[in-house]
């Protein structure tokens, strides 16, 4: 076996793994879709199998700008739930000891709370 055999039959490996990713980018939106019908789906589908080269390049042609736009979308909500997953992590976490002491000195020094209720609530924090 030359070189030249090794970087033909590396080329159409390359081919067929673009070939496989292609089509499952192009399933997954045709069933990702919620405004196409379900035999909308069922007839690209059929046409994918068919004929697969051909059907791929129609569909990216027809349907290609709408496919971006749906894969920025999801995008977006992804981005969108993992902020409010933060967020609500961020909010959610305890409140350190250090902090409660210096929300009680500042109420102390205003005079929002006397001595007493000071002592009492350093005591109830530190415990």
């Amino acid at each position: 076996m030359s070189l030249w055999d090794v970087m033909v039959s590396m080329f159409w490996f390359f081919v067929l793994f673009a070939w496989i990713w292609l089509l499952i980018t192009i399933l997954s939106d045709i069933f990702r879709d919620h405004e196409l019908s379900g035999w909308g789906k069922a007839g690209w589908t059929l046409f994918l199998i068919v004929v697969p080269w051909l059907g791929a390049l129609v569909y990216l042609i027809v349907r290609g700008r709408s496919m971006n736009e749906r894969a920025r979308a999801q995008a977006q909500r992804n981005e969108e739930r993992s902020r409010q997953y933060i967020q609500e992590v961020a909010a959610s976490s305890p409140v350190s000891t250090a902090d409660e002491l210096t929300k009680l000195a500042d109420l102390h020094d205003r005079g929002a709370i006397s001595d007493e209720d000071y002592e009492q609530a350093k005591s109830k924090v530190l415990s």
